[in-house]
């Protein structure tokens, strides 16, 4: 899947000279965590701002600062201040799981989207890739989930696939990751139109081991 069928189009900015506490409300009114930082001039990505920067910019509680001195400071702080500076980026026409990879090795909670031209076009945040992770697991519908233990050879997972809508099941979603042998893979699928035993019956003959099986 491509990063324009999950990336957030409706995009709130700030510039360099935006004040904090513009920022923080602009945050809060729309239920933000980050806000691409654009150049007002060239209208280009130049920086992104967290919620957490801004927190962190902000006189703490127990500052000995009174609240008109606090007013006075926070009026003075810029964006600019506070920004991370040339942030990692992704494309629309890039893969969710290479920018899923970017964000985790990165530990880095978005991904300002930008064109070739360097011009933001949208926002990828976490909550974007779970709930991509959500509708490739099928778990708003209802269903068999089964973890199974399958042999790692070339077509297994297709055999078993087959077996399963021969016997009339629909396969809701499907998925293979390492097992703890090379020989082994672990798939999980989830199925309707079908009861644990028919199902269990469809595909006793190409798995290792049944790890989990449960109605969702």
């Amino acid at each position: 899947m491509l990063i324009h069928k999950i990336m957030s189009e409706n995009l709130f900015i700030v510039h360099p000279n935006t004040v904090v506490t513009d920022a923080q409300e602009i945050m809060r009114r729309e239920h933000l965590h980050h806000l691409p930082v654009v150049d007002e001039h060239s209208k280009k990505l130049v920086g992104i701002v967290s919620e957490k920067d801004l927190i962190y910019a902000s006189p703490s509680p127990a500052s000995t600062l009174d609240v008109y001195e606090m007013t006075r400071l926070l009026s003075k702080l810029t964006v600019k201040k506070v920004m991370t500076k040339d942030p990692l980026i992704t494309h629309s026409q890039d893969l969710v799981e290479d920018a899923a990879r970017k964000m985790v090795d990165n530990d880095i909670g978005c991904l300002p989207v930008v064109d070739d031209a360097g011009y933001p076009v949208g926002i990828v945040t976490e909550s974007d890739i779970f709930r991509l992770f959500i509708d490739l697991f099928g778990t708003r519908e209802k269903g068999i989930r089964a973890t199974l233990r399958i042999p790692e050879e070339p077509g297994e997972l297709a055999k078993l696939a087959s077996d399963v809508t021969d016997h009339n099941g629909n396969i809701i979603s499907i998925g293979t990751w390492p097992g703890d042998k090379p020989t082994n893979a672990v798939c999980i699928i989830k199925v309707s139109d079908m009861t644990k035993d028919e199902f269990l019956t469809s595909i006793e003959k190409h798995i290792i081991e049944v790890i989990d099986l449960r109605e969702t």
